[in-house]
């Protein structure tokens, strides 16, 4: 059997299986390359596309979904093929993705190309990928430059320092200029009421309390909601779970607080601060402003849900609702889009959306074992992260998706439009944006040779796509873009262990059967405790502490911190 049909038969069975068995930024201030700028298209790149450019295709598997994946006949796929010959005969993660790589790691038969974000040590506990020290030495210069002085990162861990993912999750020299997180309201709300202090969960819930007053059902006679909650499997982190650090004063490291100094390791369900979120989140259920839906609906129940416009708020990342918001957009209901606001438990804490990692390995691409040309296969990812590449996955194709015009890169109105207004269409025609997970890239900020920047997500350019409604309500609150509210990075002390969800895990630790039971755990308690009468929540909540005691939630705890403190000691050897 051929390596494409082998893995295609795999994939089918793994998914089919995961379908019945499941139920689931780095910012580093890196200013880049300012030189002067040239014609704006040549980039100096030190080298461009591979020497052979004959037809290979070949497989690969990513954790993350790609909805408006097109097999690569989108724009920048094609010109992609045209430069190297080379085919992704592509398989995505649905459902349980840890559980889907799980069962291909113990497969025995791998992709040639594997896209890892949780599971990384699964296949290397395998023998499934190969150690890229010496393919990147000697056949990508593209990568040696964008990963210089930040190669130690790369490493595995103290006892394995081979090189098994291109980083691909978080850009070299990351900055982020626009918020995408925090909670949302929608403008229409903020407008009404008169552009209310929106800073705290009092100042939240007091926003859509007062407007539900006012308008209880939308135009059609249909009950407006207050919040709604996106709990559909792994989307429970983004919207339930991870907000209660984020609220409280924590950085987002997977299910764990760290202390910044100490580095002492707590499983964030167990401080008193997030029990405080969850019974405000219990409060709003029992006044009748959290959606009762929240907990039993799919995800794409809650887009719809969003698309109608009568969701006032949301507690979630604009990557995970942006569907719902776009559909509102392209009906000229820009009135109904939302805002972000930095809301925590009270003022005494900041949200930390904006806390820096430095730059982040761990995650990213990796080449297998029963890949049929390894070189080959690293000649393309660095061709990827070759200027020629970044520019052309960012920005598109000169002359139909931007101009150069006097040495800098500009995109055209009516294509900046499509791209905000007609956003899935847009992808899936054109692949702007669809292949960063492929290889290491730069971040946002960055500028090339030319003095353009790699990326389209730039200060003027996040302006530039706003519309009306978003300007005139960040003028509102003094701002230029939502990040602009919100805890600035120089604010926080860089975290010397990047994040602890980007840490891998040995598969034959005790922590992975631990954490799966606490994780159980947790996703049963927090609904419960959220959806019980008030006087309830106590019993429920002390309940659950008791159960993860019982779990091992300790040792999982001590685990973790020697991973931790493992993690701080190779990055700064």
């Amino acid at each position: 059997m051929n390596q494409i049909s082998k893995w295609s038969s795999l994939a089918l069975s793994t998914t089919l299986v995961a379908g019945l068995l499941a139920g689931c930024g780095s910012n580093n201030n890196n200013d880049g390359n300012t030189a002067s700028p040239d014609s704006g298209n040549n980039t100096g790149t030190e080298s461009a596309a591979p020497e052979d450019t004959s037809p290979l295709t070949l497989t690969y598997y990513s954790e993350d979904p790609s909805p408006n994946w097109a097999n690569m006949q989108d724009e920048i796929g094609k010109n992609l093929t045209e430069k190297t010959g080379i085919t992704l005969d592509a398989e995505f993660a649905v459902g349980d993705a840890v559980q889907k790589s799980s069962l291909i790691a113990a497969s025995g038969e791998y992709p040639d190309l594997i896209s890892a974000k949780q599971s990384i040590a699964k296949f290397v506990d395998a023998g499934a990928v190969l150690d890229l020290t010496d393919l990147i030495d000697k056949h990508a210069p593209n990568l040696k430059k964008l990963f210089e002085g930040q190669m130690s990162r790369l490493k595995y861990n103290d006892e394995d320092q081979a090189i098994y993912v291109i980083p691909s999750y978080n850009g070299i020299g990351q900055t982020s200029f626009n918020a995408g997180g925090g909670f949302e309201l929608q403008h229409r709300v903020v407008k009404e009421l008169g552009y209310p202090q929106i800073r705290t969960v009092k100042d939240f819930e007091k926003a859509i309390k007062d407007y539900l007053a006012l308008h209880p059902k939308d135009e059609n006679g249909n009950p407006n909601i207050g919040l709604t909650l996106n709990a559909d499997d792994w989307h429970m982190y983004i919207s339930v779970t991870n907000p209660a650090f984020a609220t409280t004063g924590g950085s987002d490291d997977g299910e764990f607080y760290i202390d910044i100094d100490t580095q002492e390791v707590t499983y964030h369900f167990r401080r008193p601060e997030e029990k405080e979120y969850f019974k405000w989140l219990n409060h709003m259920n029992a006044e009748g402003l959290l959606d009762p839906e929240s907990f039993v609906q799919k995800y794409d129940q809650y887009k719809a849900k969003i698309a109608s416009g009568r969701v006032l708020g949301l507690i979630d990342q604009d990557w995970d609702y942006g569907d719902g918001e776009k559909a509102l957009k392209a009906e000229g209901k820009f009135d109904y889009g939302y805002g972000h606001y930095p809301v925590t438990m009270s003022e005494e804490f900041k949200e930390t959306s904006f806390w820096p990692t430095g730059f982040m390995a761990g995650s990213g691409v990796a080449i297998s074992v029963d890949n049929p040309d390894p070189v080959r296969t690293i000649k393309f990812l660095d061709y990827l992260a070759s200027d020629e590449g970044q520019v052309l996955m960012n920005w598109g194709i000169e002359g139909k998706h931007y101009n150069v015009v006097d040495g800098k890169r500009v995109i055209p109105q009516e294509v900046n439009d499509r791209k905000i207004n007609d956003a899935t269409n847009f992808t899936k025609e054109t692949g702007i944006g669809l292949y960063n997970l492929l290889s290491g890239h730069y971040g946002d900020g960055v500028k090339d040779p030319s003095g353009n920047y790699y990326t389209t997500n730039f200060p003027e350019q996040i302006v530039a796509g706003f519309n009306d409604v978003e300007k005139e309500v960040l003028k509102a609150y003094k701002a230029t873009t939502w990040k602009d509210l919100f805890p600035k990075e120089e604010e926080f002390k860089v975290k010397p262990w990047g994040a602890a969800w980007n840490i891998p895990v040995p598969g034959d630790s005790e922590a992975v059967v631990i954490e799966k039971k606490l994780t159980d755990i947790t996703w049963k308690r927090i609904p419960e405790a959220i959806l019980a009468k008030p006087a309830d929540f106590d019993k429920i909540w002390d309940a659950y502490q008791q159960e993860l005691v019982k779990a091992d939630v300790e040792k999982a705890e001590s685990i973790r911190e020697d991973l931790v403190k493992a993690r701080v000691k190779l990055w700064n050897e």
